[in-house]
């Protein structure tokens, strides 16, 4: 089970960091160097894994509460700074566990070997050994948490715009993705929305004024389920959220339980005063022709800050409109 009764002291102090190894990676690092690094890591606080060709599993092992994350291998290496799992600083400043899952390609974790690795997992009663055990994931991502969490009853899932198949039989109408239209995903941990039938809690976080990642959110259903919506956010939310200043307490809130609907759209509210949303929103507005709603929205980002962006799109908005300022 995902939850069970404390039966001792947390763990989280058990295996020391390797700040030499997690903090502070070489600048001029060879993939095969940094292979190296992380199967040592693993060696360390708990293991690395080769899955195959496309896929990696790195485990630390911390406290009662599991993180498992999923994640572009090459986004991983590519990232900069200590090149670790999405997250994996983060859930070992908290003292959480963490089992950073990375895909070497545009795969949604679509292998045999994956399979068999969690399934060896639920077998040998890995995950029994933990309190909390949550998967989480952003698109592709999100897809990879909700199928895989199958094999832990009563985990929390924390999809973000996550899709709910590629199957071309179910979802002809996605567009996006053609590098994997090949993969199958009729087989073993296929079908998101029937994988999260066994989860104590999933958050499934989608704008539903992005058509396909609305269409993908309404194949979800179930009790578990809370589906909150990101209005205008478009599919990159969790970059958005970082932006914002928010990722880190939206998910530590859905790991320890306590995120509220009302606690969550009181976060939201700082979109309003960051950059990257402004920006897409005026673009927005700009390719709906809306010249009069432009200009009110160019006003309330002027009265915040200096944009000569937006100061520009509202003279010609005005214009438009045969007005003057």
């Amino acid at each position: 089970m995902a939850k069970k009764q404390k039966t001792g002291e947390d763990n989280a102090g058990d295996i020391a960091p390797q700040p030499s190894l997690i903090d502070n990676a070489p600048e001029q690092e060879t993939r095969a160097a940094w292979h190296d690094r992380l199967a040592e890591i693993g060696r360390q606080e708990g293991f690395f894994e080769t899955l195959g060709d496309e896929h990696s599993a790195l485990f630390a092992k911390r406290g009662k509460t599991l993180v498992v994350t999923f994640d572009n291998l090459d986004h991983v290496y590519e990232r900069g700074e200590n090149r670790m799992p999405w997250g994996f600083d983060y859930t070992q400043s908290r003292g959480w566990s963490v089992l950073g899952m990375m895909s070497h390609d545009w795969t949604w974790y679509r292998d045999d070997a994956v399979f068999d690795f969690f399934d060896r997992l639920k077998d040998e009663g890995f995950f029994d050994q933990f309190d909390r055990v949550v998967f989480y994931g952003a698109s592709m991502g999100a897809y990879a948490a909700s199928v895989f969490s199958s094999v832990v009853p009563g985990a929390t899932v924390v999809c973000i715009s996550p899709q709910a198949t590629l199957d071309r039989d179910i979802a002809p109408w996605e567009t996006r993705y053609k590098k994997a239209w090949r993969r199958n995903f009729k087989d073993r941990f296929g079908y998101a929305p029937a994988m999260i039938a066994g989860a104590e809690k999933v958050y499934l976080f989608y704008d539903p004024t992005a058509p396909l990642d609305s269409m993908h959110a309404s194949l979800f259903q179930g009790d578990n389920l809370e589906k909150l919506k990101c209005r205008f956010m478009g599919h990159r939310i969790a970059s958005l959220w970082m932006a914002m200043g928010v990722l880190k307490p939206v998910v530590e809130g859905c790991i320890e339980g306590s995120l509220t609907r009302s606690g969550f759209y009181k976060l939201m509210r700082q979109r309003h005063d960051t950059n990257r949303y402004q920006r897409e929103m005026l673009g927005r507005l700009r390719d709906q022709k809306r010249y009069a709603l432009t200009i009110r929205y160019c006003k309330a980002v002027l009265s915040r800050r200096g944009a000569p962006a937006f100061r520009k799109e509202m003279k010609k908005s005005l214009r438009m409109l045969g007005r003057t300022e």
